[in-house]
């Protein structure tokens, strides 16, 4: 990856911070987004702050990497217009992208608001949608490069009282897809990472722990760390590999493989970090 410069969206935590210091290792220097602050009502755990976003950069620079910080909501194509002329500007352009931000929150289809639809959509998948429309052309007249998006497990399959973000992760995979068909005569190639349940923010709070428990069949006590005890044990069941949830970093290998040279030939297809959760999906 030396030489090779690497955008990254969601990058101020979680599997944003841990491919940005992965890629960094690796060797490419790296542009980092993050709306680093409130997203959406909808949502019950702490944001992503700019400190964050800044501990991710001195991350970044200690493996020897160059890092530029970037604070926009991807919701916003004018402003992520103006993120992509600041990478050009800073760093002479881009060979990779990981469109890795998004959020995920909880409601009953018979009771969802429309926000609460339209925040998850807005965010995980048009948002998306926008970074790839606005960096693609930069990837192509580069002359070709790597496009790596985050879908989910809950992209390929159901989720009690997670519609919502079922649909924007499926619809990501459809969105990759149809991207791959496009870029591939441009030199680019376009593919998914499938977390399972990992390790962050989005996964250690209560209303991800009283959904492992709806769908385990059992009905959440009303203290938190009892809730959490036992939305653990209900997931370490689930897993073939006995665990609960994956760390970001088992998830940041994937996305250095499916931007390297190595994974020329990989394209429009799904690479999976699920602790065996994987095993649960019919295709």
């Amino acid at each position: 990856m030396s030489g090779r410069v690497a955008v990254v969206t969601g990058a101020a935590r979680g599997i944003g911070r841990a491919a940005a210091v992965a890629l960094a290792e690796s060797g490419a220097d790296v542009a980092g987004m993050d709306v680093a602050g409130p997203v959406s009502p909808i949502l019950d755990l702490p944001p992503a702050t700019p400190e964050d976003l800044a501990e991710t950069g001195r991350r970044v620079t200690a493996a020897g990497a160059r890092w530029s910080a970037h604070v926009a909501d991807q919701r916003d194509i004018g402003a992520v217009r103006a993120f992509a002329e600041a990478v050009e500007r800073e760093h002479g352009g881009v060979d990779v992208l990981f469109a890795n931000a998004g959020i995920q929150a909880f409601a009953p289809l018979l009771e969802m608001t429309d926000q609460h639809w339209h925040d998850q959509i807005d965010v995980n998948l048009t948002g998306a949608a926008n970074v790839l429309r606005v960096f693609a052309p930069l990837l192509v007249r580069r002359g070709g490069g790597r496009i790596v998006i985050t879908s989910s497990t809950q992209g390929q399959h159901g989720t009690t009282n997670g519609s919502a973000y079922s649909a924007s992760k499926w619809g990501l995979i459809g969105l990759m897809k149809s991207a791959a068909l496009e870029l591939g005569p441009h030199g680019v190639t376009v593919n998914a990472v499938i977390p399972g349940l990992v390790d962050t923010a989005l996964t250690r709070h209560r209303d991800r722990y009283v959904q492992a428990l709806v769908e385990a069949g059992k009905s959440p006590s009303g203290d938190l760390a009892e809730v959490e005890r036992e939305a653990v044990g209900a997931l370490r069941a689930k897993t073939p590999l006995g665990v609960p949830w994956v760390e970001p970093e088992d998830v940041a290998p994937l996305v250095v493989f499916l931007a390297s040279d190595a994974a020329r030939m990989v394209s429009g297809t799904s690479f999976a970090a699920t602790a065996g959760d994987s095993a649960h999906v019919t295709a």
